[in-house]
């Protein structure tokens, strides 16, 4: 007898849950991808270019329902013609399918879902360079960017999330027993059960510029707490997810599951396909990573469906004093540079005071630090190769006219100039706008700008930047923030205000900011384990215990599984 999917890789799921019970790094797919991909079965590089290739021009099947045609959206900023066909389906019907997959997802039960979940995570990472070129293609990632955002690093970050909603499930008791007594003294044994239900039809909104790494804790949590997924990607963006949910359906048709369990609905974008799913009575859990504007449009308008928004904000940096003058340039210039602006580390608004700030080379001005920026920026992107390690293509018109536009409302420390990509004659690649604003110019620093637009905005002291932060991450949400001070008392403080704020904070990290925070810890997104019990409700059952006598542990219980179709 073959063992199942759970007892296959039970030691791996175990060892995650391990990892996130202790805050311990969890990288199993790093790790092993780190002592040889060819032998954890992943594709070469080479292997899944051609791959890649096959998939362009061509109809992306998947056997959905309801399919009314095909739709082609993407086009890869490096010149590449794509033309892959995905299916369009009636949302209804994708809606409706997921409903009638929904009971049987259920009674799978915990164990057999988190395994075929790991199982489709297993799968996904021998298709790691392939995913990286469907990134790079459809988002303008530098292509080892690409990689970290939807290879080994990606899926130990899906896995984490797994961890953390098989350990939520687990932790809620099955059996219940409790000894009352009645009011004449009389004891009673009250017995029962408890059952974990999922809340229903669960839509992920892919996000354009990281599909994969923003939407796999969604995508897998979902899955593993028992709700059936739509994947509704950004239609820039639609490849990388179409493969994960071609290889999640391939998984669940294999099990014995209906396969309609996981399913992609693409649109042309006039549709409004996110919208029309988000307010689907049906759809009773959201999951989306983007802008601040739609983040409220779902919160305001999803009512019937749990709404996990996380907003990517106003990534702000502060700075007081440091030790290591050149490390903190050197450091941000590579920050503002990476995936021309699009990671989510990279700073948009940069406060320092006025009147400057001490350093080990002694005072700096405001206006002598954004030269001396602009100046290391230069020097990073001085040299060919770092341009097409460092920055990416610049899909669609929004970012060019971004730039245009932010330049006009301010001081240019650098101005944003076309650089040229070796081996990409006609790609648009642009390098980091710097502008130094006054306080006073709130409407441009708290607006979400896309792409390498970079505010340094001149406080009235520290204590004001602190403050400001505070105010303007806490009302417009931010992925990221990071401080810069040789006082403790600062730091202190910079810690308080990003609580309150509710932001990761990341303090005299000079010499690179890391592509992720969370990439290097076990964390869920900004709901916590809210992000995991709001995807369930716990029902209960209970009942006098039948007095038997010597048999009084034989109670009427009623099985777990009748509470499965309520």
């Amino acid at each position: 007898m073959h063992p199942g999917p759970y007892e296959r890789h039970r030691e791996l799921l175990h060892q995650a849950v391990r990892a996130v019970a202790t805050g311990e790094r969890c990288a199993p797919f790093t790790q092993t991808t780190w002592r040889g991909a060819a032998d954890a079965g992943m594709r070469s590089s080479r292997t899944a270019a051609k791959v890649f290739a096959s998939l362009l021009g061509r109809p992306f099947d998947l056997g959905q329902p309801g399919e009314l045609g095909r739709v082609a959206t993407e086009s890869s900023p490096y010149g590449l013609a794509m033309g892959i066909a995905y299916p369009r389906c009636d949302p209804a019907a994708l809606v409706a399918a997921a409903g009638r997959a929904t009971a049987g997802w259920r009674v799978a039960g915990l164990h057999h879902r988190a395994g075929l979940v790991v199982e489709m995570l297993r799968r996904l990472n021998t298709r790691s360079h392939e995913l990286a070129l469907a990134v790079h293609h459809t988002t303008g990632q530098p292509l080892p960017a690409a990689y970290r955002a939807a290879g080994p690093r990606a899926q130990d970050r899906a896995l984490e999330a797994v961890a953390h909603a098989f350990a939520e499930s687990e932790r809620v008791p099955l059996e219940l027993r409790r000894e009352e007594t009645r009011r004449r003294g009389q004891p009673l044994t009250v017995c029962g059960t408890s059952t974990l239900v999922p809340r229903g039809v669960s839509l992920l909104i892919g996000c354009p510029d990281y599909p994969l790494w923003n939407g796999y804790p969604g995508l897998f949590t979902s899955l593993v707490t028992g709700n059936p997924v739509i994947v509704a990607p950004h239609p820039r963006s639609v490849l990388p997810l179409a493969i994960t949910v071609r290889i999640a359906r391939e998984v669940l048709a294999e099990a014995g599951q209906d396969p309609d369990v996981v399913s992609l609905a693409v649109a042309e974008p006039d549709q409004r396909l996110h919208q029309r799913l988000a307010v689907e009575p049906a759809v009773r859990i959201v999951d989306f990573t983007g802008s601040g504007r739609f983040a409220s449009w779902l919160r305001q308008h999803a009512g019937q469906a749990a709404v996990f928004a996380t907003r990517t904000g106003l990534n702000t940096l502060i700075v007081d004093s440091t030790d290591d003058y050149q490390g903190l340039l050197g450091g941000l210039a590579l920050a503002l540079c990476r995936c021309s602006g699009t990671a989510r580390t990279t700073p948009q608004n940069i406060l320092v005071p006025a009147s400057g700030f001490d350093t080990d080379e002694g005072p700096k001005s405001l206006r002598q630090f954004g030269a001396d920026l602009g100046e290391a920026v230069d020097r990073l992107l001085a040299r060919p190769a770092r341009v097409s390690r460092l920055l990416g293509a610049l899909a669609g018109d929004e970012v060019p006219a971004a730039i245009e536009e932010a330049a006009r409302y301010g001081t240019v420390v650098h101005a944003s100039q076309p650089l040229s990509l070796p081996g990409h004659p006609v790609v648009d690649v642009r390098s980091p706008l710097i502008v130094r604003l006054g306080v006073r110019s709130e409407r441009v620093y708290t607006r979400e700008w896309p792409g390498p637009v970079v505010f340094l905005v001149g406080t009235e002291s520290t204590a004001h930047s602190l403050a400001l932060f505070r105010g303007t991450v806490g009302r417009h949400g931010a992925l990221f923030a990071a401080v810069h001070s040789t006082d403790p008392l600062v730091l202190a403080a910079a810690e308080t205000a990003a609580f309150d704020a509710g932001v990761h904070l990341v303090e005299n990290v000079v010499d690179d900011l890391s592509a992720d925070p969370s990439s290097f810890i076990a964390d869920l997104p900004d709901a916590g384990a809210h992000f995991v019990t709001g995807r369930f409700r716990v029902l209960r059952s209970r009942h006098a215990a039948t007095p038997t006598g010597a048999g009084a542990d034989a109670t009427l219980r009623r099985p777990a599984a009748a509470l499965l179709d309520v």
